[in-house]
């Protein structure tokens, strides 16, 4: 017999779909615990109760690499610009738009007022047979066209065929509405 069903005629479908895992559980649990130990109804096979406990307070627990979490968030953060770094570099160089513009699409985030940066979110797709980087700059414009700023961006090791995003920010066009889009890209 379903160990649910008494509790679902008893409290009605409705009650049952309402209670949580956990608590459904334990009523399941003290149900068959008050059945007492014996089973004069059961044809023979072995039953076994699983117990539901809550998920456990969130603990502060040791990195697997002993690192904290602003060590890691700095380290990321290096790796970041490190990455715009070479980006920046490799623009530099480049004559034009670059050769990876077909590569990239740039969509404006919604925005508000009083948010402090605007974001653009950048996607890049590598068409290639290889592994590659990408430096992307957007440009924040207004209505009228005017760059009321300009964002690079470096994206390390695209695997081909596949597809990356990363988000622009500006504090610049914070507040201002205004329309992103790629400047420059290029493949190396």
């Amino acid at each position: 017999m379903n160990p649910i069903s008494p509790l679902r005629h008893a409290l009605g479908a409705r009650a049952v779909r309402s209670l949580t895992p956990a608590v459904l559980a334990g009523v399941v649990i003290a149900g068959t615990a008050a059945c007492g130990g014996s089973d004069t109804h059961s044809t023979g096979t072995a039953r076994s109760t699983r117990t539901v406990s809550p998920e456990p307070a969130m603990t502060r627990s040791a990195s697997p690499t002993g690192r904290t979490q602003q060590e890691f968030a700095a380290s990321v953060s290096a790796a970041a610009e490190r990455n715009r770094q070479q980006a920046v570099k490799q623009l530099a160089g480049v004559q034009g738009r670059g050769n990876a513009v077909k590569d990239v699409s740039v969509t404006g985030q919604p925005v508000a007022k009083s948010e402090q940066f605007r974001s653009a979110l950048v996607r890049v797709t590598n068409r290639t047979d290889k592994a590659a980087f990408y430096a992307v700059k957007v440009e924040f414009v207004d209505a009228s066209g005017k760059v009321l700023d300009s964002v690079v961006l470096g994206f390390p090791d695209v695997p081909p065929g596949r597809t990356v995003n990363q988000l622009a920010n500006s504090r610049k066009a914070a507040g201002v509405k205004t329309f992103p889009r790629i400047a420059q890209a290029e493949r190396s």
